[in-house]
């Protein structure tokens, strides 16, 4: 059992050629009690983004504050607060910040899924 804040968790800055101004804070995975997933929260700075991936397991994404696109089957789709993303394995995607605040979102992923 774990009950935190947001604010108490570590950040994980992402690096490398294909990800701009990313950062992860990983909240509940199997050391706090769910054995199977992992739920972080992905923060992208103004003009941030993921690298353009695929890998092989899903993960679903609820968008918590901010705007921008999801590339997702071949296209951009617009997110903002309240929206939410099933990605499927396999599937190339990416997330970019469009606004002038951070995007800040959930990303639930199978444990493999995280780093």
């Amino acid at each position: 059992m774990i009950v935190s804040h947001l604010d108490l968790v570590e950040k994980i800055v992402m690096s490398g050629d294909a990800v701009k101004d990313a950062s992860m804070k990983k909240l509940v995975g199997p050391e706090e009690g769910w054995d199977s997933h992992v739920m972080r929260v992905i923060e992208l700075g103004k003009d941030g983004y993921s690298p353009k991936h695929v890998h092989p397991w899903p993960h679903i994404n609820y968008i918590i504050e901010g705007e921008g696109v999801l590339f997702l089957e071949g296209k951009e789709n617009p997110i903002k607060a309240g929206s939410f993303a099933y990605v499927p394995s396999g599937e190339l995607h990416q997330f970019r910040n469009t606004g002038d605040v951070t995007l800040k979102f959930i990303c639930i992923v199978p444990k493999e899924g995280h780093l």
